[in-house]
């Protein structure tokens, strides 16, 4: 793994990760608001934990992202996760927070869209989440769009979720991903999933069934 400077500066890598990077092993970028903004103290710490143990199951090393002291924390040990998670106030970063909260040098909890961020410029090709952002309810007239599907089109690294949460208008998020040439595979189904549930009732463009084959054809 080759990094330039001004990349290294803002990365603070934990040794598995690094290692991993530099031996090609898998890694599997995750984000850290799961951790500050999600289940109550300690609840939240044991959630993080099963998710990173997860990618582990699946032959894959957890780097979870975080935003302390002007760095991406790119793979969070067990003191960082506790940190975050019991820490109250950190603010929930965005792609358009990123530049103040590294300014600031303080605690920031990244989003699906700030982490794709970090995970391309640490070189992690793969990013796992729950369930993604996507055009809310009456966003026709509201423009009320997650940054996360604008991500999409900027960050080269693969996204793999339970589909665009439930309470979203989920036909206008597909319609918004087809418009902005985003790509939407769905693994062993039909249907676009959505977030708790399998199937959101609108048809995948596309359906893969096995993760080694180069096609993606009906």
């Amino acid at each position: 793994m080759k990094l330039n400077q001004h990349k290294s500066n803002l990365l603070k890598f934990s040794d598995e990760v690094l290692e991993a990077l530099h031996t090609g092993k898998p890694v599997v970028a995750l984000e850290s608001t799961v951790i500050s903004h999600g289940l109550p103290y300690p609840e939240n710490v044991a959630t993080a934990k099963k998710i990173e143990e997860a990618v582990r199951i699946g032959g894959a090393i957890p780097a979870t992202i975080g935003i302390e002291n002007g760095f991406f924390i790119i793979g969070m040990n067990d003191a960082d996760i506790d940190r975050f998670a019991s820490t109250s106030g950190i603010p929930k970063v965005s792609s358009r927070d990123i530049p103040i909260i590294l300014a600031k040098g303080c605690m920031g909890a990244t989003t699906v869209a700030s982490s794709l961020v970090a995970a391309e410029l640490a070189n992690i090709p793969f990013f796992a989440s729950a369930g993604i952002g996507g055009v809310h309810r009456d966003g026709e007239t509201t423009m009320d769009i997650s940054a996360d599907l604008i991500q999409f089109t900027r960050s080269k690294v693969a996204v793999v979720c339970a589909g665009a949460k439930s309470i979203l208008d989920l036909n206008l998020t597909m319609e918004y991903l087809e418009t902005h040439c985003v790509p939407v595979i769905a693994y062993k189904s039909d249907d676009f999933p959505a977030f708790y549930c399998t199937s959101s009732g609108i048809r995948s463009p596309h359906r893969l069934d096995d993760e080694e084959t180069n096609s993606i054809c009906h």
